[in-house]
């Protein structure tokens, strides 16, 4: 609910604070005072395009901010949070701002957020009711939205209904990828078979790349190893230009350090570590010596190893870095020669798939069809009535729900709203024939009945209702806005004293100009600045004792109706 709304240089506004309540806020004033700014300026909190243009003269700003409560409102709540704004107070501070050199800000709860994400904000909090929203009846996913709205039941036909054709529609596109690739399947199965003669012909071991690679590189150098296990040998063993060799020389240190322990056993524990020394190294001196007498260089072989490894490289630069991913790639090409080779049973199973499929989702739009018929029927009745009520007695509204032939992910209907204003007339689409008073009707109707539905906004409101109505009619659309206005809460900016006498808040709107500058101002009326407000508008600037008396009676009976309304929500 709106609680307040601030206004800063905005128009003829300079600075105005609203304080409005719950029930119906009435905004009454002379032409030309500002009524409909202030709704622009609530269209500016609710997310709809701010203009410079819009800055009062002299200033260099506009500022709008106004403030909701979020009372039992937890849609907005979880909108909120998904946008990272804290709602934890249960208040909601929308501030609006826009400076002569065109930068905009925009803040929910102090947080910066983006144009976008307020106007999905503003369709939450309040529903407003005017010429160009009226408008937005003639859309078809609005239509559909008002008789799905209706009754719960459709909502739960509907998420059932969308399941099963989302599933079916995930099916067909299968199939017609299949289908599609049907054409180039036999030359990619050659090519698949083709490719994997290749890699089964070469009888790939995992690691035997890196095996080769060690081999061939050994090979390559034998030479040069052979010289360098020689050379090794010599400094081991002795001989050649390196004279006494290690193991020779150990045994001789070995041969001293016994000798002497005769005569002093100090370094018998050195002499066990030497032992120790020479035991290793004699062992690993045999290992060299055997390494190079096996070593041999195979020209043969080493030719051999180089055309098993360039028959590898080959494979890898077309099927992968390494022969774990070539045996992959193979693996996988099996899978799709099988897939290809099971396509017509594929397809098969695809098309009965889908036909089963077909069905039920064609069962579930039927079910949804007959639910939206006694939706229509049901709900055309309860606007028709009021229609009736308005000043349209020859009003005859149908919601038609007939099978479009295909299923969309609104079910399988075409929908329509017939209307006819006359007797003798048939009824056919609204947007054909219904003027734009009568939209403006047929909305408010449709609002009186679906007024107090859990998902729709806690304000509403109605800009320009009463145009080109009076007498009875304007006292009859007066009663319905004021049931609306029984749960929830209704701002309504009216000419006409029979809506006026209706409100629980009435506010005035009045200009004046003061040292060459227009200003506006609104203020609450107390009970006896509403008699005369209501008498005013009824009989004009000569208010008279008779006038006054008057106001006073619609003001009594006004609130007699209120209290029932009440009753009735």
């Amino acid at each position: 609910m709106l609680n307040t709304l601030t206004i800063w240089n905005f128009a003829l506004l300079e600075q105005v604070q609203i304080d409005f309540d719950k029930g119906l806020n009435i905004l009454t004033g002379e032409t030309g005072a500002g009524k409909s700014i202030l709704i622009d300026a609530l269209g500016a909190i609710l997310g709809n395009r701010l203009s410079t243009e819009l800055i009062r003269e002299g200033a260099d700003w506009l500022r709008v901010e106004a403030i909701f409560s979020l009372d039992g409102q937890q849609n907005i709540i979880d909108y909120l949070q998904e946008n990272a704004i804290d709602a934890s107070e249960g208040e909601l501070i929308i501030t609006r701002q826009i400076t002569n050199n065109g930068r905009g800000t925009i803040l929910i709860n102090g947080c910066h957020t983006t144009a976008a994400v307020l106007k999905k904000l503003g369709t939450m909090l309040v529903d407003i009711h005017g010429q160009n929203e009226n408008l937005g009846l003639l859309q078809t996913n609005n239509q559909f939205r008002l008789v799905d709205g209706s009754d719960d039941r459709i909502s739960i036909a509907m998420k059932e209904y969308r399941e099963s054709f989302e599933a079916l529609r995930g099916l067909q596109e299968q199939l017609a990828a299949k289908k599609q690739n049907s054409v180039d399947n036999a030359q990619k199965l050659d090519m698949l078979k083709w490719q994997i003669q290749e890699i089964e012909a070469a009888q790939l071991q995992i690691g035997e790349d890196e095996e080769l690679e060690r081999d061939i590189n050994k090979l390559s150098n034998a030479e040069r190893i052979s010289n360098q296990i020689g050379s090794a040998c010599e400094y081991l063993y002795g001989g050649g230009n390196s004279g006494l060799g290690v193991i020779a020389g150990l045994e001789e240190v070995l041969e001293n350090l016994r000798a002497m322990s005769r005569f002093d056993e100090s370094l018998d524990k050195v002499s066990d570590i030497i032992n120790e020394a020479y035991i290793q190294i004699k062992e690993s001196a045999y290992e060299v010596r055997d390494y190079g007498d096996e070593l041999e260089f195979n020209p043969q072989l080493l030719d051999k190893l180089q055309s098993r490894m360039d028959t590898i490289d080959k494979l890898r630069k077309k099927y992968g870095s390494d022969i774990g991913e070539i045996l992959e790639f193979a693996r996988k090409s099996q899978q799709q020669i099988f897939d290809i080779e099971n396509y017509d049973e594929d397809i098969a199973s695809l098309e009965k798939s889908i036909e089963e499929l077909s069905d039920k989702t064609h069962r579930l739009a039927e079910r949804l069809t007959s639910l939206r018929q006694q939706a229509g029927e049901r709900l055309a009745a309860a606007i028709e009535e009021h229609l009736h009520a308005l000043g349209m007695p020859n009003a005859r509204l149908e919601i038609a729900v007939t099978d479009s032939g295909e299923l969309s992910s609104q079910g399988g209907d075409d929908l329509a709203i017939l209307f006819s204003a006359n007797p003798g007339q048939t009824t056919k689409p609204i947007q054909k024939v219904a003027s734009g008073g009568e939209l403006s009707r047929i909305v408010l109707a449709i609002k009186t009945v679906t007024a107090f539905r859990d998902d729709s906004p806690a304000s509403m409101v109605f800009d320009e209702i009463d145009t080109g109505i009076g007498g009875k009619t304007a006292q009859m659309v007066a009663e319905r806005i004021a049931m609306i206005a029984a749960g929830k809460q209704v701002l309504c900016i009216t000419h006409l004293p029979q809506i006026a006498c209706m409100a629980d808040v009435h506010l005035y709107i009045r200009k004046q100009v003061s040292q060459g500058q227009t200003y506006t101002s609104v203020s609450a009326l107390s009970q006896g600045e509403r008699v005369n407000e209501i008498a005013r508008m009824a009989s004009g600037v000569d208010i008279s004792a008779a006038s006054l008396d008057n106001a006073r009676e619609m003001l009594v009976n006004a609130d007699v109706k209120k209290k029932n309304y009440t009753v009735m929500a």
